[in-house]
């Protein structure tokens, strides 16, 4: 039986919950064409299957913030899915602020191992700055999946090399998590 990762692309595509901009660059955007590229090398692997969160760019999840949020936990859940991944890009006041950083509930667990692999990974595939995991217990969908769950800030939106990077070569920050997630695996 396949390994289940559920893809949540952060945010939607239009208020309420759309995501951080950019450098002329929307985040439910990049963490979309991300997700999906993401989502076709998990799926061509015939011991993975993958599901997205927003299957479609227009796919709007939930009618606010709070029920955009459950509607993403509650179809992972429900799917039965063994990994969540949600994806972000971070955003800062400074545009010098760079790299890529990964949330988990909680560090020693198996979410932190895969939030490692990942963030270790993407590092390698992007040349982006390690930036670390760390724990944040507060965040809806790290706290209220039934499965290891990590939230991946790729790049920051507001520093323009970064952004750049994440429109310019979305296939790279893809085959960067796919790599962190066979690691993990011991697939690769």
């Amino acid at each position: 039986m396949a390994i289940k990762i559920y893809i949540d692309q952060g945010h939607n595509p239009e208020n309420p919950n759309a995501g951080a901009e950019g450098n002329g660059l929307r985040e439910q955007d990049l963490t979309y064409r991300i997700g999906a590229e993401l989502a076709a090398l998990i799926n061509a692997n015939p011991q993975l299957e993958a599901r997205l969160s927003r299957p479609t760019p227009e796919t709007q999840l939930g009618t606010s913030n709070a029920t955009s949020l459950a509607a993403r936990v509650r179809d992972a859940n429900s799917w039965g899915a063994d990994y969540f991944i949600s994806l972000h890009a971070n955003a800062s006041t400074s545009q010098s602020a760079s790299g890529t950083e990964g949330y988990v509930y909680a560090l020693g667990t198996p979410a932190a191992a895969l939030s490692e692999d990942i963030v270790q990974s993407l590092t390698e595939a992007t040349g982006l700055r390690n930036r670390g995991v760390f724990a944040r217990p507060s965040l809806y969908v790290l706290r209220r999946t039934s499965m290891p769950a990590t939230l991946i800030e790729l790049g920051y939106i507001t520093n323009p090399s970064d952004a750049q990077l994440m429109n310019e070569n979305p296939q790279l920050f893809a085959r960067g998590i796919y790599n962190g997630i066979l690691k993990y695996l011991n697939l690769a």
